[in-house]
């Protein structure tokens, strides 16, 4: 039977939701989004950040890297955890909207933390499904550049008005994992179109290949530099949400690459 200060699915859900959207090293009782949903769901900042910590310690690349002091996560933790990564984008989609309900009992329009990138939700306008694409796409933007520290994972440009969080299955072809940050490449936006027209693909051992089309030309010396020279190079890999390689085997597949 639940204690009266357990954890609720929605408390939960609604900190999962906050979780995606902030690297690991920003998962501390300071930060102004844990202060925010601490103070919708009356629980302190300590709480809320232990949570999204307990969330990091079930991700298997978090505890391959050796971080200490993350096994306080509950059974209510592990089991939406593993109902995420069974059915991704439906978990999400709850955990946003669970995130959205505190907001809006406190006056706050849903979509408000993705307000710089959508800014029709400042202007008050009505969500439209168009609008909802458009606020999941930066969520998903949000999860992926918090996952890669806002670093290109080929060339490691870290400008993030020059990255793209670039889907490794496009969105039209998986609706199931159009949210899942391990169907994500933090990539520089050179590398991404690169990637999108298949000049480059990474394989599933997260090697960079480069297309034919490149290496049968007589390359300029902009394109040796920013594309060819990274031939056999292994990216560089996120702090968590690690690419599927199937999903990788998917793209290099698609374009001939294996």
């Amino acid at each position: 039977m639940p204690r009266p200060n357990d954890w609720t699915r929605e408390q939960t859900l609604a900190a999962l939701h906050v979780y995606f959207q902030l690297p690991f090293g920003q998962l501390h009782q300071r930060n102004p989004l844990i202060r925010n949903l601490a103070e919708w769901i009356g629980r302190t900042p300590g709480s809320v950040a232990l949570k999204l910590v307990n969330f990091a310690s079930l991700d298997p690349q978090v505890r391959a890297s050796g971080r200490a002091g993350m096994s306080n996560a509950s059974q209510l933790d592990k089991r939406i955890w593993d109902e995420l990564n069974g059915e991704w984008d439906l978990v999400a989609d709850e955990a946003a909207r669970a995130y959205e309900n505190y907001g809006i009992e406190r006056g706050v329009a849903p979509g408000s933390d993705v307000l710089d990138d959508v800014p029709e939700i400042a202007e008050g306008k009505t969500v439209t499904a168009m609008v909802k694409v458009r606020v999941n796409q930066a969520r998903f933007r949000r999860a992926v550049l918090a996952s890669y520290n806002a670093r290109c994972c080929i060339s490691g440009l870290s400008v993030p008005q020059l990255l793209i969080a670039s889907h490794i299955v496009p969105w039209s072809m998986d609706a199931k994992n159009r949210l899942n940050p391990q169907n994500g490449l933090c990539l520089s936006a050179l590398h991404d179109k690169a990637y999108d027209i298949g000049l480059i693909s990474i394989l599933p051992d997260f090697t960079v290949r480069v297309s034919k089309r490149l290496q049968d030309v007589e390359l300029d010396a902009f394109t040796k530099v920013t594309l060819a020279k990274y031939s056999g190079q292994r990216i560089a890999l996120p702090e968590r949400f690690k690419p599927n390689p199937s999903f990788l085997q998917a793209h290099a597949a698609r374009f001939d690459f294996i």
